[in-house]
């Protein structure tokens, strides 16, 4: 059975895939203890933001929504679609939007931290009693004001 793979987008102000994007959010919570925004901050946020979804066959399997100035608020992967490289996939697609691509990662979420730094993220700094639970958060970068672009294009080749 082939799959069919697309990459929609949500604008600013705009929220048709919102309700599927928080489904996925909230598996994930359950599943994993991560990505655990209320509904209203999530659906506020994902409001306000670019969000880049990639459907396969027609259902969400990833999503990332990123504020203006190329930081990521929510990343999700599905987790029966991780390991397809479509976490890899939508942040290329930020960061060929923006010179420089940020986020805030749990410092206990390994996965996402093995990933960003995959990525070439680098940690900026740790920010304890980042989340409402008291948990601590890794500021992560990836590139600077030039080079953003030939950095993840390399990374994708190999």
């Amino acid at each position: 059975m082939s799959v069919n793979v697309k990459i929609r987008v949500d604008g600013p102000g705009e929220t048709a895939y919102a309700e599927e994007a928080w489904d996925l959010k909230e598996v994930i919570r359950v599943n994993e203890g991560l990505l655990k925004q209320r509904r209203g901050f999530f659906i506020d946020a994902y409001r306000r933001s670019t969000t880049y979804l990639l459907f396969e066959n027609d259902t969400l399997v990833a999503f990332a929504s990123t504020r203006r100035d190329g930081y990521i608020l929510f990343l999700a992967v599905s987790p029966e679609a991780r390991g397809e490289g479509h976490g890899k996939r939508l942040v290329a697609k930020v960061a060929n939007n923006h010179p420089v691509v940020t986020c805030h990662a749990r410092t206990t979420n390994t996965n996402a931290l093995e990933f960003y730094k995959n990525l070439g993220f680098t940690v900026r700094r740790r920010i304890d009693g980042y989340y409402e639970d008291g948990g601590a958060a890794y500021y992560l970068r990836l590139g600077e004001e030039a080079g953003l672009r030939e950095r993840l294009s390399e990374f994708l080749r190999r």
